[in-house]
């Protein structure tokens, strides 16, 4: 296999972190993150900086709500090294409440770097969309 090169690879956790948001996949999505991510969501009053913390976030977001979606509308990709990529972009997400479908639009960004055990989320933001 020929190796993608740092943008390709980033865009790859990227997507799996899609997949996993969609499904509702706690573990699938918390796998994706560094051991010492810092991690602001969008309901986040404060910065997250353990695993557990990025559990109890999830496990709040994707187990209501059900089916959940994600999707990134639009992004930039800067690759900072071999190692580090930042991707900055605009998402929109989406649950059901109430019996109705309701999405939200965000601004987003990923850090995603590669410490020789593979790639991984090691800094995530997202905030609501200003009006």
């Amino acid at each position: 296999m020929v190796n993608a090169g740092p943008k390709e690879d980033a865009l790859q956790v990227l997507e799996k972190w899609t997949q996993a948001f969609r499904n509702s996949d706690v573990d699938g999505i918390v796998s994706l993150y560094a051991p010492d991510a810092l991690f602001i969501g969008t309901g986040s009053k404060a910065v997250v900086v353990k695993p557990e913390g990025i559990r109890q976030y999830f496990e709040q977001a994707l187990l209501s709500n059900r089916p959940r979606g994600a999707e990134l509308l639009s992004h930039s990709v800067m690759v900072l090294s071999d190692t580090a990529v930042a991707v900055t972009g605009l998402d929109r997400v989406s649950g059901v409440r109430d019996g109705k479908v309701y999405t939200a639009d965000g601004r987003v960004t990923f850090i995603v770097a590669n410490r020789g055990t593979g790639w991984q989320i090691v800094h995530f933001h997202r905030s609501t969309m200003p009006n």
